[in-house]
C-alpha cells in the first residue's frame, strides 16, 4: 500500500486514538511504514537539513539533555553535556565522561525537531526511516539555544513526504571451509588494541557473530544467558564500574560507571538510575559470550549478547582506560557469577 503523508497523518491519528500508549516505533511496525515517515506527519515536528555534522558540533550549547540509543533488543538513555563532535571521514566521536558515542554518518538520512506534549527533541533516522539516535531535552537544557539551532538547520521546505529505501540488513557468513581460521585466530591472538577488532574481523571476511566459534581456543567462551543478567547483578553489589555499549547503524553510545538500580519488568532487565537506563529485553537474546581480546596492557574481557540473526545487542566491559590493565575485580565477578555452556 502506498502512503501519502496526508492519508498516512489520518491512519496515525486514528491508530493513537485507539491505542494511546503504543510507543511510536510499535506503532510504526504495526502500520507497515518507518518510524520517521510517522514522525514526518507530525504538526508540530519541523524537517532539519541534512547538515548533521554541524548539527552535531553544536549540541553542547543545549546544556544538560539525554542522548538515547537503541536497537531492536535494547534501550540506552543516557544524561549529560555534548563536547563537540569531531570527524574524521564518515567516523564521529564524542567524548567525555557522561556523553559518549561513536557516530556513523553514511547511516543518517532524515533529521527532525520533534515536540511529544512538553517533551523536545532531535531525532535523527536511517535513510529506511528507523531511528540512530535521539537528544530529548531536559528540565536543565536550555530552550533557547534550542530553538535558535532549529531555526539555524530548519529544512527549507516543511511537510514533504519521505523518500526511505529499504537496507538489507541480513548478515551473511563466509563458510567457515573458506576462512583462513589459523590466520585468523594469530591476528586475535596479536591484537594489541580491542578497537582493531573491527578491522580483523573485516581482513578476514569473518562476520562478529561467527568469530565467536573461530576464536582461538579460551578466547571465546557460551555462557548461559542467564549469566548475563547474574554478572551485571554481581556488578551492582560489589559497585563496580562498567561499561555499556548499545548501538545501531549510526551510533554506538557508551555508559561508563555504576548500574545501581536494577529492575526486572516482564522480559526487559532494566538498569534505572539517575543519569542512566538500559532496557534489555532478555527474551531476544540468543546466545551470550565471555570474550577476551589480547591489549598491550593485558588482556581485556567482555560480555557480547548476541540474537537469533546473529546482530550483536550489547556489550559489557570492566571500566578501563589505555595504558591500564584491566580491573582485577571485574574479571572476578565474571568469573563467580558465569556459567558456560
Amino acid at each position: 500500500m502506498e502512503h501519502t503523508t496526508l492519508s498516512l497523518k489520518e491512519q496515525y491519528e486514528a491508530f493513537k486514538a485507539e491505542n494511546p500508549k503504543t510507543r511510536i516505533r510499535d506503532a510504526a511496525k504495526q502500520l507497515g511504514v518507518s518510524e520517521a515517515e510517522l514522525v514526518a506527519t507530525g504538526n508540530q515536528n519541523i524537517a532539519l537539513k541534512s547538515e548533521f555534522r554541524e548539527i552535531l558540533k553544536e549540541i553542547g550549547s543545549l546544556g544538560y539533555v539525554m542522548a538515547l540509543t537503541r536497537n531492536d533488543h535494547a534501550v540506552h538513555e543516557r544524561k549529560g553535556v555534548y563536547t563537540k563532535a569531531t570527524f574524521h571521514g564518515h567516523v564521529g566521536l564524542v567524548a567525555n565522561p557522561d556523553i559518549d558515542l561513536r557516530l556513523f554518518m553514511n547511516a543518517w538520512h532524515f533529521g527532525f525537531a520533534v515536540q511529544e506534549g512538553d517533551r523536545r527533541s532531535l531525532q535523527f533516522f536511517d535513510k529506511d526511516g528507523e531511528a540512530v539516535h535521539k537528544i530529548y531535552l531536559t528540565e536543565q537544557s536550555d530552550t533557547a539555544a534550542y530553538d535558535a539551532l532549529i531555526e539555524k538547520y530548519k529544512a527549507e521546505v516543511q511537510g514533504q513526504a519521505l523518500q526511505t529505501a529499504p537496507i538489507d540488513k541480513a548478515i551473511s557468513e563466509t563458510p567457515d571451509s573458506e576462512i583462513d581460521v589459523a590466520g585468523f585466530q594469530a591476528a586475535w591472538l596479536a591484537l594489541k588494541d580491542t578497537h582493531a577488532f573491527f578491522g580483523m574481523l573485516q581482513k578476514f571476511g569473518v562476520a562478529r557473530h561467527q568469530s565467536m566459534r573461530l576464536a582461538p581456543e579460551g578466547h571465546a567462551t557460551q555462557l548461559s544467558v542467564a549469566s548475563l543478567k547474574r554478572i551485571i547483578e554481581g556488578a551492582s553489589e560489589r559497585d563496580l564500574d562498567i561499561m555499556v555499549f548499545i548501538g545501531s547503524r549510526g551510533c554506538i553510545q557508551i555508559h561508563t560507571g555504576k548500574t545501581k538500580k536494577l529492575l526486572q519488568t516482564g522480559p526487559w532487565f532494566n538498569v534505572l538510575d539517575p543519569e542512566f537506563n538500559m532496557h534489555l529485553r532478555e527474551d531476544a537474546i540468543a546466545d551470550v559470550w565471555l570474550v577476551k581480546k589480547p591489549t598491550e596492557d593485558g588482556i581485556v574481557t567482555s560480555l557480547e549478547a548476541f540474537d537469533a540473526d546473529g546482530d550483536l545487542i550489547v556489550q559489557f566491559f570492566g571500566k578501563r582506560k589505555p595504558h591500564i590493565p584491566e580491573r582485577e575485580d571485574w574479571r572476578q565477578v565474571v568469573a563467580d557469577y558465569s556459567v558456560t555452556i
